[in-house]
């Protein structure tokens, strides 16, 4: 797993489930990276960095390399001129979906109650 603040032996005896997802989701940007994946199914860097209002080039890199890393992401490069590289998710990322749909869900019902959700007539909800 990725090297971060909650990954230690202290913090995760605490309660280990808990404690584990936090030290693989616990990045500024990794959720919505993940939801935004998980929605469109294959996104380049540049289509993350457009949606991934104030993400620098840099912490994008590093967050979807800890995602990758932890198995969520799956990287393809493509050996051509420009080079292209799509991410996707693996098995054990889409077997994180139903955990998004509940998070978009709770949201839209306690934090954004008004909000008009565009997602409405996806698979997603």
């Amino acid at each position: 797993m990725a090297d971060n603040k909650f990954n230690n032996e202290k913090t995760i005896a605490r309660c280990v489930p808990m404690g584990r997802l936090q030290s693989v989701i616990g990045g500024k940007w990794k959720i919505l990276i993940l939801w935004y994946v998980s929605f469109y199914k294959v996104q380049r860097f540049g289509e993350l960095m457009r949606r991934l209002d104030g993400i620098t080039q840099s912490t994008l890199t590093k967050q979807l390399r800890e995602l990758e890393s932890d198995g969520f992401l799956h990287r393809e490069i493509y050996r051509e001129i420009p080079p292209k590289v799509e991410y996707t998710l693996t098995e054990f990322g889409e077997s994180f979906i139903p955990v998004l749909q509940t998070m978009m869900a709770w949201s839209e019902t306690y934090l954004c109650p008004d909000w008009q959700n565009p997602y409405e007539n996806s698979e997603y909800h």
